[in-house]
């Protein structure tokens, strides 16, 4: 009974959070916190949990074969952290340019770039191990673990669609996030040498994705729909009774659609692309009064 009802607190603190960041924050925190206290449960009983054993079923492999074994640690990887400092800093770059995010492109957007991106960073993290010698020795036994990609893609998406946004930097000041995205993308390329060379190459696979998608969304294509329908399939499932209300508004559409067609206005999708081709133009002083204002209702509806 108690172990439901924690369940139940689990999912209601999921649920009820405001933001799409959020939500992503708090399911690391409590993947981190389920591991640790495995840990020390095993510890206590002498028998020390190495991350050896997690990594095994949580970790992304860079071995195909092995992948082929555990598909799911595509997904698990990029929640799954062993260490309070790789967690601490993976939170707080996605809290801080994902608020960013979350102000010029709404809610929505948030977890397709957070999932992408960790998908892109482990596809190159694989690819780059069959691909070059140096990497064949520890093909095996290499896996990557940890939200850094998804991370990357969430700030390099930030730096791309509002590069002059800026940030203010203890001992340093004020400093364009496109600054900050660019030297931490060389940072990560020029310590691929290090020991954490599979580290490096997934965090420039979920930057490269984060460019991507800003630039594919700037050319009018989503690429947040398919997840974005995953993602509203999976939430139902803990929310059935709320079956119904997605059906009468599925219903509806159609004849909004109709209306926009006939009277010829503008729809508020067309508004927000206007505005953030104008910001990816010319930045986000540009905007008016009211443009600010439309984006920041935007932001709050999704």
């Amino acid at each position: 009974m108690s172990n439901n009802t924690l369940w139940q607190d689990i999912k209601r603190t999921i649920l009820r959070s405001n933001t799409a960041v959020q939500q992503l924050i708090v399911i690391n925190i409590a993947v981190f916190l389920i591991i640790a206290v495995a840990r020390l449960f095993f510890w206590l009983a002498g028998q020390p949990l190495g991350s050896y054993y997690y990594s095994e079923y949580l970790a992304v492999p860079s071995d195909i074969k092995s992948l082929l074994y555990h598909p799911w640690t595509i997904v698990t990887y990029m929640f799954t952290h062993g260490e309070v400092m790789h967690i601490l800093f993976n939170m707080l770059v996605i809290y801080w340019f994902g608020k960013i995010l979350t102000e010029f492109v709404g809610n929505r957007k948030i977890f397709p770039i957070y999932l992408l991106g960790g998908f892109s960073g482990a596809l190159l993290f694989i690819i780059c191990y069959q691909l070059f010698p140096v990497f064949h020795a520890a093909l095996p036994e290499a896996r990557a673990w940890g939200a850094s990609a998804s991370a990357m893609a969430i700030m390099v998406a930030a730096a791309t669609l509002v590069p002059d946004y800026t940030m203010f930097l203890l001992f340093l000041g004020p400093v364009k996030i496109k600054w900050i995205a660019l030297f931490t993308v060389v940072l990560d390329f020029i310590s691929i040498p290090s020991s954490n060379a599979g580290g490096h190459i997934a965090h420039l696979g979920g930057a490269l994705f984060g460019f991507v998608f800003i630039r594919q969304m700037q050319q009018g294509r989503d690429l947040s729909t398919g997840i974005n329908w995953l993602v509203d399939e999976t939430v139902n499932m803990f929310r059935p009774g709320k079956t119904m209300k997605v059906a009468h508004r599925t219903k509806e559409k159609p004849v909004k659609a109709t209306i926009h067609k006939a009277t010829n206005v503008p729809t508020k999708q067309d508004r927000l692309d206007s505005i953030l081709d104008k910001i990816a133009h010319d930045g986000y002083d540009s905007l008016t009064k009211e443009e600010k204002e439309f984006l920041f209702q935007v932001s709050k509806e999704d």
